[in-house]
């Protein structure tokens, strides 16, 4: 149950919680259980036993045998969010050192993994070590490696992240590190997703979804506000130490190497304490004939016409919303607005998040949820427009101190929250039409693969809108001929001189009013093909007809 998260406007990169990118059987469960009229069949569910008894047994609500499985699913999915939330974070210590949004750009690759990791789920679902266990043969070798990882990363991650003008930040060696630690999160993730099926008996398998969404916020969160926190030497001085310091409580160094040290500790505990499973003969893939024919069948439904409609929909829709997902939070930095402040904000947000797609579900049951999806994406596309202007009216809000009062972060809070209920109102619509329109002969890998394809036509926009920023920047460089602004050299260049450089027309607003004007005129081009595709019968959808 991987999960792609709504990108925070304060944040570089938000929590990997909009996109939901579920485990194959559970996402079985969900879409045959919707076409039987919400009947469950017994061979949809790894179950622990085939006899009757034990599964009526089974059938009723009791955590009794499954609370140690439970908190052990829950500490799997804490540990999948760090490696998430670090990297989360590191943007906000890079927009501290004046990196460039080129800079920014080549980072944002970071976040990929999650969205791709349809590539490489059947081998790992597939491929895997009788002796050491079908999921721990992939989620024991993923966890040591974060973990030496993290430890290599804390020897190396201050002078990488540069501590003054002679020693820059190494953008490109920090991306392959990050990179490198999203992939094997994303590879634990395909592996736990499967065994939290098998570790937890028939009438708590639902429990599986809630560990996944409780455990990487959490882990998220110590990734990414408490290490912001911990890191600020404001934070600590005003609210946990006596006597000031320069320096916070924890640096990132520090951080990666305690929880390379928790990970390289609890993965050796969890490989020789805790035992899967035996599969049943029905639950044993033949290895190439289960991989093969994956991908075969998926290069199937790609043919489909309807597909390849709906896949233009998803790579392209979100292009209108990229500047305010990607470069909002950067700007507020930008402007003076404490990261770690910005990371606090998370704090009051979180109940909000969890609770919109309760509320919204209600409205997008039934067999025309992409309606929603329409009437919510207008309103988003002026939300970005309201994100800009919050950012270009900052400086006005800020103190002589440089803090901002309090109603100035109500203010945020008030507008992300309203953000929010745009953003979930289209996640949550597309996400029932991906449940109603699924192959249930590929349930579960068909959702995966249109969840993939929604993600990277959220994480290719982003990154593109990060790329762009400086290149569409208009800047000069005061009291100084002949020298010009507008990327980190040339800026550094003109402060060396003794001049001034001064942005008179930042390329972020042109980006925000670009993404407007795209936003709607894709919401007039595409709306009709939109409800065209929500109105085909269910066979248009399926390739193994």
């Amino acid at each position: 149950m991987s999960r792609q998260r709504s990108q925070h406007p304060m944040q570089t990169r938000s929590r990997k919680f909009e996109e939901v990118s579920l485990d194959e059987n559970s996402e079985k469960i969900l879409i045959d259980g919707r076409r039987n009229g919400g009947r469950l069949e017994e061979n949809h569910i790894d179950a622990p036993s085939d006899s009757d008894s034990e599964m009526d047994e089974n059938s009723k609500p009791d955590l009794k045998g499954d609370r140690h499985n439970i908190a052990l699913l829950l500490f799997l999915y804490i540990l999948q969010g760090i490696p998430l939330g670090l990297a989360g974070s590191v943007p906000m210590l890079l927009q501290s050192r004046q990196v460039s949004y080129h800079q920014q750009a080549v980072f944002s690759f970071v976040f990929w993994p999650f969205s791709v990791k349809l590539a490489w789920a059947p081998i790992v679902d597939a491929i895997y070590s009788k002796r050491m266990g079908r999921r721990k043969t992939w989620m024991v070798p993923s966890q040591y490696l974060i973990g030496i990882f993290m430890l290599f990363l804390s020897t190396k991650v201050d002078s990488l992240l540069g501590g003054d003008e002679d020693s820059p930040a190494d953008v490109k060696t920090l991306t392959f590190f990050f990179f490198m630690l999203n992939f094997l999160a994303a590879t634990q993730d395909i592996a736990v997703d499967g065994w939290a099926l098998t570790m937890l008996s028939r009438r708590n398998v639902g429990w599986a979804s809630t560990c996944n969404s409780v455990g990487q916020t959490a882990g998220y969160f110590l990734g990414y506000v408490l290490f912001l926190a911990l890191e600020s030497a404001d934070f600590c001085n005003k609210y946990l130490r006596s006597e000031p310091h320069t320096e916070g409580i924890m640096t990132l160094a520090g951080f990666l190497y305690f929880w390379g040290i928790v990970f390289l500790v609890t993965t050796t505990i969890v490989w020789i304490f805790k035992r899967e499973r035996e599969p049943r003969p029905s639950e044993v893939p033949d290895e190439q004939h289960g991989i093969v024919s994956t991908y075969l069948h998926l290069w199937d439904v790609v043919r489909l016409p309807a597909v390849k409609a709906y896949a233009i929909i998803l790579l392209t829709h979100k292009i209108g919303f990229a500047a305010a997902d990607a470069v909002t939070g950067l700007k507020l930095i930008e402007k003076g607005v404490h990261r770690e402040n910005l990371a606090l904000l998370a704090v009051p947000l979180t109940p909000i998040q969890i609770l919109l797609p309760l509320v919204i579900s209600r409205y997008t049951a039934g067999p025309r949820p992409m309606d929603t999806f329409l009437k919510a994406m207008p309103f988003r596309l002026l939300m970005g427009v309201e994100l800009a202007a919050m950012v270009f009216l900052t400086p006005y809000f800020r103190n002589d101190d440089g803090t901002f009062p309090l109603y100035y972060y109500i203010m945020i809070v008030a507008s992300y929250s309203l953000h929010q209920v745009t953003l979930y109102s289209m996640f949550v619509s597309s996400m029932a039409f991906h449940a109603q329109i699924s192959d249930p002969v590929i349930g579960g890998t068909y959702m995966t693969l249109l969840n993939t394809l929604s993600n990277l036509g959220g994480n290719w926009p982003s990154t593109f809108a990060l790329w762009l920023v400086d290149d569409i920047t208009w800047s000069r460089c005061e009291g100084v001929e002949g020298l010009t602004c507008g990327s980190a050299d040339l800026n550094k260049a003109c402060e060396s001189a003794g001049g001034t450089c001064v942005t008179w027309l930042d390329g972020y607003y042109i980006e925000c009013a670009a993404c407007l004007v795209i936003g709607l005129i894709w919401l007039k081009l595409r709306a009709n093909t939109v409800k065209q595709l929500q109105n085909k019968e269910l066979s248009a959808w399926s390739a193994s007809s």
